[in-house]
């Protein structure tokens, strides 16, 4: 991987990014930066459509930047790299992901401006990255800047370790206040009577020193000053021998062909060199070549063979790759903290296919993690993430240029999140014919922030570590969604506390299907809690408007400080929901008569200020998502049948682990029942388990079998009166007048009936043929609405297709969906409305149908209807054509006669 030898530890370039709010100047300072280093002859402009780093045609036009950009050059006799980075809040994730490769930051800083609401979110990220800092304080050859009252301010604001590193001051004074920043630096100014550069670097590299320098980068003021100061005061890292490398973005240059930029941080990397992935969550690891090895400056790259440690170049040859991803020795991988708080539906051409609108679309979220693609199945619609209208009209004439597709963009949503405020304990089981797996897992809240952790407290003679491995990997490679709004979970610990495997029949998808499930039925017993995006606010205004924007915060559910008077000003600090501020700022700007300013920061998730009413109109129901069930399978007398939710404790092989923990911490008390509610739901559901014994035979519960000397059940019996007349009951009047369909599930039809068995085994596609045209023919006499439906699932990529054949409808299922499923979520959405028949030989099947209220129908008893509809047609066909032969032979006598 790499360069695996070990090599001697050695000191690398320095990377150095810019960092800034929207029209701070920072472009400008890169080109001040790169032309006084002699990298460029010529000084461009942003407003002359020149600039070195802005390369892409929009950011010409709209004078920002938009997309990380990277540039060499000497500092000193040192080799340095420079990402700008950019600075308009709605691109703040493409900042982010530069942060994880950064050696020091500059952090531009407007003069005229002083500390914005986007200037503490990058401050506060520096600090959570680690990443120590210079400040460049810009634009101070414009009036209204004083330079005395800014330092009062960046210390307030940011940290007190901001000094003003003016070379023009007396070495004492700067001296004086780096001392005040650290203890043992003081004693060390207090005895030897100054600091020695070292010192400062050390201070500046431990982010307790934070060096101050003014001017202006479009007259090239303050500039020299600032790259002798990193000269100076930087220090290169220390690398290690062997490779390691992070990732920080992925791109494609003008021919298409995929780009990895990342930062090597140990050994060499080496044209062709064999490099290994572990893969995200539920993908498998992967193993590529480096074919070609950039260093990019501007828009330009030179193509080099080998890459040092402290090296940021882009790499050719890796097409499994992901922003944050750590290579080699490089450890884990880095999440983002900014998350995008606004959902927009993706508006599609008319002429446009969805998937494939949707493949393209992946190659967006790839090179931006946060775009968040969601494809709703139900609806058939793409929805994407976005921090804002500038990313959104940016990314409209990205997907033109890229795709040759004309986008819109529906109404902004916010992009609500849900936790649990209880513990609880979920269990999944998966048992359908020859397949066997349980798993229970213990979820608990976690800490505001904290995002989903996982941990195994679960012994190994209990479950193999090789099942427990494989469960967690299921935990982690999908989006778990709530039973509120359906939103994607968080801020909880979910812990494999239990589980088990059968010896013959497990298989891993078992495992996935019982994890599922399990964190699933865990949800729908937990006290959910809705959360939303929230604001922290700063708002400065005079004195008089105070009270009206205390009630203002107050009245949108949040939260503020009492108010702090500033000179003539006074502050409020507080937080809002998101979704409450909308067009505050215009209001604050009206009733302050243009004196108040609102500076914004995304302060996180917390519980949602109206959460009934949210989750009344979003009108979720967790029961009707099939994809996401809580129910579980059990198996009896050779076939599977369904279990509700809330009946599972009462099925389940394994005892309850929170059960368990309770009577250990109170012996003496009396064990409660596992579901008190149970009996209850026993006798609602007596109809539907004498169905079941009178098809299986009587039901003898698992859990029951593993309890010693318990005393044998007696079978099940009802008067007669009360046996229920399924049939009669789903073919009534009222089900009468409804519209009949019928569901076929194809290739379990095809391998039950012989005749198509035998075509099969020569040849697939006849079969399908065939019964395509048996059942087209069906549906011609029957007058019904024929769905057929193929397995697909195991196609690598594959979108699924619905085509029309002659008079029937023809499903392939999407990749990982089978057919059974497809089914089951139809019959599910149209069985409350019309009449339906499923047509399938899967025991499993069949159950679950029952349950949403279908009629189901063997292999076998469809091709006796099959046979008796051929013989009803062929006899219609000669009653006709002997009707035709008598009228002919009457037209023949009649003809004779004359």
């Amino acid at each position: 991987m790499g360069e695996q030898k070990e090599e001697k530890q050695g000191r690398g370039p320095i990377c150095i990014g810019l960092l800034a709010h929207v029209d701070a100047g920072k472009t400008t300072l890169s080109e001040g930066m790169l032309y006084q280093s002699g990298q460029l002859k010529k000084l461009g402009r942003v407003d002359h459509k020149d600039a070195f780093l802005d390369t892409e045609e929009q950011e010409r036009q709209r004078g920002i930047t938009i997309f990380s950009k990277q540039a060499v050059f000497q500092m000193g006799n040192r080799p340095a790299t420079l990402l700008d980075t950019p600075g308009h809040v709605d691109f703040s994730s493409e900042m982010e992901r530069v942060l994880s490769v950064l050696d020091y930051a500059v952090l531009v800083i407007s003069g005229t401006d002083g500390v914005q609401s986007h200037t503490r979110t990058l401050w506060r990220l520096l600090s959570r990255y680690h990443i120590p800092t210079f400040l460049f304080i810009n634009k101070m050859d414009l009036p209204g800047t004083h330079r005395q009252s800014l330092m009062e301010q960046l210390r307030r604001q940011l940290d007190g370790g901001c000094v003003d590193f003016d070379p023009h001051r007396p070495p004492e004074e700067l001296w004086e206040e780096a001392a005040l920043c650290d203890e043992d630096t003081m004693a060390t100014y207090l005895e030897e009577g100054r600091l020695k550069p070292e010192d400062l670097s050390s201070l500046i590299a431990q982010r307790k020193l934070f060096p101050c320098y003014f001017g202006s980068a479009l007259r090239l003021q303050g500039v020299t000053e600032l790259l002798e100061g990193l000269e100076r005061y930087a220090t290169p890292r220390v690398y290690g021998g062997e490779f390691a490398a992070r990732v920080y973005k992925i791109g494609r240059d003008p021919q298409g062909a995929r780009l990895t930029y990342l930062k090597v941080t140990g050994g060499t990397l080496r044209v062709k060199a064999l490099l290994s992935g572990k893969g995200r969550a539920g993908e498998e690891p992967w193993e590529e070549k480096v074919d070609q090895i950039r260093i990019y400056s501007g828009a330009r790259y030179q193509a080099v063979d080998q890459a040092p440690a402290g090296t940021v170049c882009a790499v050719t040859g890796l097409s499994r790759t992901w922003a944050g991803e750590g290579l080699g020795a490089e450890a884990g991988s880095t999440l983002p903290v900014l998350e995008p708080v606004l959902t927009y539906q993706v508006i599609l051409p008319p002429d446009k296919d969805p998937h494939t609108a949707l493949s393209q679309l992946r190659q967006l979220e790839e090179e931006d993690p946060q775009l968040h693609l969601v494809w709703n199945e139900q609806l058939r619609q793409i929805h994407i993430q976005l921090m804002g209208q500038v990313q959104l009209e940016i990314l409209q004439k990205v997907i033109a240029q890229r795709f040759s597709m004309e986008v819109s963009f529906g109404q902004g949503n916010i992009v609500y999140k849900e936790t649990i405020a209880n513990k609880v304990e979920g269990v999944g089981h998966y048992e359908p014919l020859r397949h066997y797996a349980e798993v229970h897992l213990i979820l608990e809240p976690g800490e505001r922030g904290s995002g989903l952790c996982f941990d195994v407290q679960c012994p190994e003679e209990v479950l193999e570590r090789s099942w427990q491995r494989l469960v967690l990997s299921h935990l982690e490679e999908k989006t778990h969604l709530g039973v509120l709004t359906g939103s994607p979970i968080t801020d909880m610990k979910i812990t494999l506390v239990g589980g088990r495997a059968h010896e013959k029949h497990t298989e891993g998808g078992d495992f996935r299907q019982a994890t599922y499930r399990a964190v699933r039925q865990g949800l729908m017993q937990a006290e959910s809690v809705l959360l939303e995006p929230w604001y922290d606010l700063r708002l400065e205004l005079p004195p008089t408007a105070v009270g009206r924007a205390m009630a203002d915060i107050q009245r949108m559910g949040g939260v503020v400080s009492p108010p702090e008077s500033q000179g003539e000003e006074a502050v409020l600090t507080g937080r809002a929901p998101v979704s409450a501020l909308g067009d505050y700022a215009a209001q604050v700007t009206a009733y302050t008569k243009g004196q108040g300013r609102l500076s914004l920061a995304l302060g996180g998730y917390a519980p949602c200020h109206d959460q009934q009413q949210v989750v009344e109109q979003m009108g979720y129901d967790p029961q009707r998502d099939l994809e996401n069930s809580p129910d579980s399978v059990f198996c009896a007398h050779g076939a599977g049948f369904a279990v509700k939710w809330d009946q599972v404790p009462e099925y389940m092989h394994l005892p309850s682990f929170l059960e368990k923990k309770r009577e250990e911490a109170a012996p003496a008390a009396p064990a409660a029942p596992a579901v008190s509610r149970y009996a209850g739901s026993l006798e609602e559901d007596k109809e539907l388990m004498a169905i079941y014994e009178r098809t299986y035979g009587p039901i003898r519960r698992r859990d029951f079998e593993s309890r010693a000397k318990k005393a044998p059940e007696k079978p099940a019996q009802q008067p007669e009166e009360e046996k229920p007349a399924v049939r009669q009951t789903l073919s009534g009047p009222g089900l009468a007048r409804r519209e009949e369909y019928l569901l076929v599930d194809g290739y379990n039809i095809i391998f039950a009936w012989d005749e198509l068995k035998t075509i099969a085994q020569k040849s697939m596609d006849t079969a399908r043929q065939i019964l395509m045209d048996i059942l087209s023919n069906y549906q011609g006499y029957r007058g019904n609405h024929v769905i057929l439906v193929f397995d697909a699932y195991k196609v690598p990529g594959n979108l699924g297709s619905v085509s029309r054949y002659h008079n029937i409808h023809v499903v392939y299922t999407k990749e990982t969906e089978t057919a059974d499923s497809y089914i089951e979520k139809t019959t599910y959405s149209i069985a409350r409305h019309h009449k339906v028949q499923v047509a399938t030989s899967d025991n499993l099947e069949q159950v679950i149908i029952l349950g949403h209220g279908a009629l189901r129908i063997s292999a076998a008893e469809l091709r006796a209807q099959v046979g008796q509809v051929k013989q009803q047609i062929d006899q219609i066909l000669e009653e006709s054509h002997r009707g035709k032969n008598q009228a002919l032979g009457h037209a023949l006598e009649k003809a004779r006669e004359k």
